[in-house]
């Protein structure tokens, strides 16, 4: 009998959360003898070394010792050292974040390799093992590409109303990023996205119901957490769904009530602390109801302590968002920011731009008594219980024999498949879909060079011979001219869209392409909202939520008819002209059955 992959999936996810409850048991025990071998190590340590704990950075290679002239030079850049294992040493960082851009994830036998090596520096002469990170939401936010699994990500996964499905895709995303040495994700994000109009959360959040996202936030951190040795990260206390701002280059506001941000921001971060979170990431906002000051949350005592401390009464590690986004350094030193931080409430200081500058202007605060030896200690107690508690300080190594047994295996790869053909959500249609097997050619076309081949590429699969013109997020006149004449003969149209309200003249596009007579499918293959801006311009709309690769080939199966659609919107779509009005409502979704 054939295994039918998201059965054999959830198998695993149910058993993996069966032992994470076993383990629950034990969980008081756990944390005194965390508490107790942290304290012996803390002792131990000099006011530098403790200090070195508290930052989180990256560095560029492929390897801990890398020797390549072009990391080297950026190294020293940044840095002033030439590889990963010089700057352990240098300052004993307690954590590595990874990235594309700084050359650290090329394929999985090579992140293995850099782990290890980077715990080895680590841990070499009786130091402590690293906490190693990065931010593998999925969606929209991946910083390890295939052949590792790609999931669905999280507003996706909101539209399968399920939070099973997100567990389960949590589950197989945290089993490959520790088979690869990595032990900390900076996901799921718990943010509420009531805001369609939001240009940094969007379709990272789960949706705009409260309750939902906290559901879904909750299940992601069981299934990341599942084998108690990868810590989640919910992100962006105190939250960041309605603002209009992006915190990387602006400073957001948010103006809920204080009962508004009981009502609508603090469910998930409630939900994620109830599930036992590894640790929560602080968000780059004003929030005046929660802080008058006008502070950023991150620097803010009111609410780090106050309410997250204090008021939710979470007692783990809390990180910063990046330390070199415009919201946090807007009207700050880079050498005030890490000791205003700590002084809030912060743990673990994540990307300062001059580590040189962070790190001595910590010991500076503390020779001069702005900030205690004591409240040091409290961090890094914190950072200490969560490396004993994920064992690192058992075996902080990967397995590189084992790498290829669970990372991008066919089993992920299908349930991964599995999980997206859950998500496409059909909002519109007149009777066009599905499109019968004898619809005519097609025209594919819209945003994104990639998106577009991959539509392409589908519906070749499929026996059909596809036109395919790429017109871009801003379509000049004569790139949609060129779209049109390409419509003439042909049976349907597809087009993609991405973010039309900022991009107005992709609904120039769609209104020209319906204009031709020919019937117009659209996908809205980011935020679900498009559609507002072209209502009654196209006979059908999904929303994929996503233009990763899986999503696109759901997409395609419920164009033709190969799949019923299944997805549900986990958000309010509201009227463009009138954005009091919703125009399709929370848990709205068309089917063939």
């Amino acid at each position: 009998m054939e295994t039918h992959p998201r059965r054999t999936v959830l198998a695993a996810a149910l058993g993996a959360a069966a032992a994470a409850a076993t383990a629950g048991a034990a969980q008081a025990h756990g944390d005194r003898g965390a508490q107790r071998f942290a304290k012996r190590r803390l002792k131990a340590m000099s006011l530098e070394e403790k200090v070195g704990q508290l930052f989180t950075v990256y560095a560029y290679g492929r390897t801990a010792d890398t020797q390549e002239a072009a990391d080297v030079a950026k190294n020293q850049e940044t840095h002033g050292v030439n590889n990963a294992a010089e700057l352990i040493a240098a300052y004993k960082v307690g954590g590595i974040i990874y990235f594309a851009w700084s050359n650290n994830v090329a394929n999985p036998d090579q992140i293995t390799g850099l782990s290890n090596g980077l715990q080895a520096a680590s841990t070499a002469d009786g130091g402590d093992p690293l906490l190693i990170a990065t931010d593998q939401e999925h969606g929209l936010v991946v910083r390890i590409g295939p052949p590792a699994t790609q999931l669905p990500g999280a507003m996706a996964l909101g539209a399968t109303h399920d939070p099973g499905a997100a567990r389960d895709a949590a589950v197989i995303s945290g089993a490959e990023l520790r088979a690869m040495g990595l032990n900390v994700n900076f996901a799921p994000d718990a943010d509420v996205n009531v805001n369609p109009a939001n240009p940094v959360i969007g379709v990272r959040s789960f949706g705009s119901d409260a309750e939902h996202v906290a559901g879904f936030a909750a299940a992601q951190v069981e299934g990341y957490q599942a084998r108690g040795d990868l810590a989640a990260t919910v992100k962006h206390f105190p939250g960041h769904g309605d603002t209009e701002d992006d915190s990387h280059t602006d400073l957001p506001q948010i103006d809920h009530t204080y009962e508004e941000w009981q009502e609508v921001d603090a469910p998930p971060f409630r939900a994620a602390i109830d599930a036992g979170v590894g640790a929560i990431m602080s968000a780059h906002i004003q929030f005046p109801a929660l802080d008058p000051t006008l502070t950023p949350a991150t620097l803010s005592k009111p609410i780090l302590t106050g309410l997250l401390r204090d008021e939710l009464g979470y007692e783990g590690v809390i990180v910063t968002d990046s330390l070199a986004m415009e919201g946090v350094r807007e009207g700050y030193g880079d050498d005030r920011i890490p000791v205003l931080a700590l002084l809030a409430g912060i743990d673990m200081l994540l990307m300062p731009v001059d580590l040189d500058l962070a790190y001595n202007a910590v010991l500076t605060a503390v020779a001069e008594g702005e900030l205690t030896e004591k409240r040091i200690d409290e961090s890094v107690l914190r950072i200490l219980c969560l490396k004993y508690r994920l064992g690192l300080y058992d075996d902080p190594y990967a397995d590189p024999d084992a790498v290829a047994e669970i990372v991008g295996t066919a089993a992920n790869l299908e349930a991964a498949q599995a999980i997206s053909d859950r998500t496409t959500t059909l909002v519109t249609n007149d009777g066009t879909l599905p499109i019968p097997t004898d619809g005519g050619s097609v025209l594919v076309t819209g945003w994104g060079e990639t998106t577009t081949n991959v539509l392409t590429a589908e519906f070749t699969k499929r026996g059909f011979s596809p036109t395919r013109v790429v017109t871009g997020i801003a379509p000049t006149q004569a790139q949609i001219d060129a779209a049109v004449a390409a419509a003439d003969g042909k049976g349907f149209i597809v087009v993609s869209t991405n973010g039309v309200a900022a991009n107005p003249t992709q609904v120039d596009l769609v209104k020209a392409l319906a204009a031709t007579g020919v019937p117009v499918v659209a996908l809205g293959v980011r935020n679900p909202y498009d559609i507002a801006y072209y209502p009654d311009d196209v006979n059908a709309y999904l929303a994929t939520y996503s233009y990763a690769a899986d999503g696109l080939e759901s997409a395609v199966a419920v164009v033709l008819g190969h799949r019923s659609p299944e997805g549900k919107l986990p958000v309010d779509i509201p009227r463009a002209d009138d954005p009091g009005s919703v125009l399709f409502g929370f848990g709205h979704g068309l089917s063939y059955e």
